[in-house]
This record gives C-alpha cells, structure tokens and sequence, in this order.
C-alpha cells in the first residue's frame, strides 16, 4: 500500500512538471510570437520598404544559388540540357549523380593546383594592398603642401572602370609595342615577355590588381586616422614616445576595427576577381595565371561541350570556401576582443 501510494506521489508530480513544462514552452512560444507581432505593428513601415529588396534580392540571387546547387549534381551539359533548335524543341536529359561532381574536383590535381594559386593570388594582392594603403594613408594624414591634389590623384585609378584600366594595362605589357619595354629598350635591357612568361604573368596580375585596390584601401585607413584623437599622439609625444612607438600602440589600435572590415572585403573580392585575369591573360599563359572563378567560367562558356555542371561544382565549392574564410575570420576576431 505504502509503495502504491509513493508510485501515484510520483507519477503526479512528473505529470505536473511536464505540464510546467509544456506551459513555460508554449509561454516562450507565445512570447516570441507576440514580440514578432509587435515589432511588425510598430515597425510595419520599415518592413515594408525593405520587402522589395528582399524580393529581388531572392530573385536574383536565390534563384541562380538553387539553381547552381542542383546542376552540380547533375551531369548537365550543353548536350543533354534543355533546348530549342529552330521550331524543335528538345527536352533536358540529364541525370542525378549525387556528389560525384564534388569527389572528382576535390580528388583531381586540376582543383587543387588551381586553388593553390588563388591562395597565392589573394594573399599577395591583399598584403601588398593593405600595406600601400596604409603606407599612403599616412602620408596624406600628414598636413603638407597639396593633399587634395594627391588624394585625388591616388583615388583616380579607382574612379576609372576597371575594364579600361585593365586594357591600358594590357598596352603597357604589350611585348613589342607596350610602353614598359619601349622604356626597358631605351636602356639597353631585353623586352620583358610580361605576359607570355608563367611566372611574369603572374607578377603582372598581381601588380594591376594591386593598383586597382590600393585607393579602396586608402581611404577606409585613412578615414579610420582621422577618427583617432590627436590628444592622444600629442601626449604620446610628450611622454617621449619616438614614431614608431607612436604607429605601433596608438595607430595600429585604432585602426583595427577598420583593418579588420576591409581585410575581408579585400579577400573576399580578390578571391573572386574575375576581371582582371580574365581581361589580362585569359588565365594564360597555358594555365599558369587560372584562379577559380576563371576556371568555373572557362567550364561553362569556353570548352566544348559546355560543363554546365561542373562550374556549377566549382561555384559551390568557391561559395563554401569563403564561407568558412568567413566563419574562421569572424571566430578568431571573437578571440580577439573584436565585435563584428
């Protein structure tokens, strides 16, 4: 009787806690969806001038991510993919092959040696970059005679579209005709092949792109200077801190919240910047200047047939790379002390 009575005592008392349970869950759920309801009400206007650019946001980048995702697990190409020929129209015939697309990228040579220069592509153009910018950032954070003509001057090359900058490039690296080697000539030096040499190619690359995003990086440092106090350099000064001192615990800490933000856009764009190899080299010589996204443009519009699912692989494959650059950055920030 005793053990009977303890068992209802508790079976009783676990009813009342899962029905605890049930009532704080469906509070919280209550709660969340009273605070989605009220935000709405307060701040419908907001919502509703943002809801276009959701819209059309999904629609232009939505739809081609989806749309890439399941053509990389496909064996689509130009031969089996939907298509109207004159009055004939001829269905798609692809089939599904699971991540077989994915195995052979990631266990071929031609993804892997790719991907290493790209690597070496953006590490190089965005250290270089960052440390001209800064270099240059500093300079016009100086009061000397004429800054606004040097701004200006420095800025230029990023006012100019970067296809014609690319092409005024491509004259200068001309082997026969280009300026650079009309120059080397004049000093008794043989013509540089700058863009018919692998490793030359790859240092021309590299040095238009950096040219290209010194000005960017420039003046993000140069804004985040001009929000460090003065005081504090002046009595950094008076304290006897030399320059270097100066640069090194003062405007290094100021600048790192800038530093951090731009880094990774800089990668970012870097990583994917298409115009300059594919206007300068065409990822030539042979393959030897290729990046990624290159590659993935050369698979769908340059080989015969066209591999419509495998630069959909390498789309995706370019997507989670620089979602994890991402992830691992913004952790290590955390670490850091950093917000962002």
């Amino acid at each position: 009787m005793a053990v009977d009575t303890s068992s209802q005592s508790v079976a009783k008392a676990a009813g009342d806690s899962a029905r605890g349970r049930s009532r704080g869950t469906g509070k919280r759920n209550g709660g969340s969806r009273g605070a989605a309801r009220r935000s709405l009400s307060t701040h419908w206007y907001a919502w509703a001038m943002v809801a276009p650019v959701v819209l059309v946001i999904g629609v232009i980048i939505g739809y081609p991510l989806v749309r890439g995702i399941w053509l990389s697990l496909t064996d689509a190409n130009e031969r089996n993919v939907e298509r109207s020929i004159g009055v004939n129209h001829i269905p798609a015939t692809y089939e599904f092959v699971g991540v077989d697309n994915y195995v052979d990228a990631l266990t071929g040579n031609q993804f892997l040696a790719t991907l290493g220069w790209t690597l070496v592509w953006t590490v190089a153009c965005v250290s270089v970059t960052f440390a001209l910018g800064l270099v240059l950032a500093n300079m016009l954070h100086r009061k000397i005679a004429g800054r606004g003509v040097y701004r200006m001057l420095l800025i230029l090359p990023w006012a100019v579209p970067g296809f014609v900058s690319v092409f005024a490039w491509r004259f200068l690296y001309d082997e026969r005709r280009g300026i650079l080697n009309q120059v080397l000539a004049g000093g008794g030096i043989d013509a540089v092949p700058w863009l018919n040499d692998p490793t030359w190619a790859k240092f021309s690359v590299i040095a238009v792109n950096v040219w290209l995003g010194v000005p960017f990086m420039m003046v993000a440092l140069l804004g985040g200077l001009q929000s460090i106090p003065g005081e504090m350099y002046e009595a950094a000064e008076m304290d006897g801190a030399n320059a270097w001192q100066r640069f090194r615990h003062i405007t290094l800490p100021g600048l790192r919240s800038v530093s951090t933000t731009v880094i990774l856009l800089s990668t970012i764009w870097t990583f994917n910047m298409f115009p300059v190899i594919f206007l300068l080299t065409r990822g030539g010589p042979g393959e030897a200047t290729q990046i990624l996204v290159t590659q993935a443009y050369k698979f769908s519009f340059e080989i015969s047939p066209r591999d419509y699912a495998q630069s959909s692989t390498w789309g995706v494959l370019i997507l989670i790379l620089l979602m994890v650059f991402a992830a691992v950055y913004r952790r290590v920030l955390r670490k850091q002390g950093e917000v962002w």
